[in-house]
């Protein structure tokens, strides 16, 4: 299975730049906190049905992005940042879900 490097997999994250050497992980890690937080802000305003495909997507791109974790010399702990992040972007659109 071959990557789609620039898939978005996280707002406005694409593949690439999870698994590749740019930006690097203090950058990466400033720039998913800032992509979370604008994420979580637009869940408010979402009906139970889109939210339900949000998660579906997340979901989604998250198993896109762990498909291939060591079958390249990938930036690791970028990615295991990203799915930090996945899972409380996850968590969230969970919780708003349930009653």
């Amino acid at each position: 299975m071959l990557l789609e490097l620039d898939r978005m997999v996280f707002g406005r994250i694409t593949v690439k730049e999870i698994i590749g050497a740019q930006p690097p992980i203090q950058d990466a890690r400033n720039i998913l906190e800032t992509e979370l937080e604008g994420l979580l802000a637009r869940l408010e305003s979402q009906t139970k049905e889109h939210l339900r495909a949000i998660l579906d997507e997340q979901k989604a791109a998250q198993a896109h992005v762990n498909s291939r974790p060591g079958a390249m010399a990938l930036a690791q702990n970028k990615i295991q940042m990203y799915n930090r992040y996945s899972k409380r972007y996850i968590r969230a659109i969970v919780d708003l879900l349930e009653p």
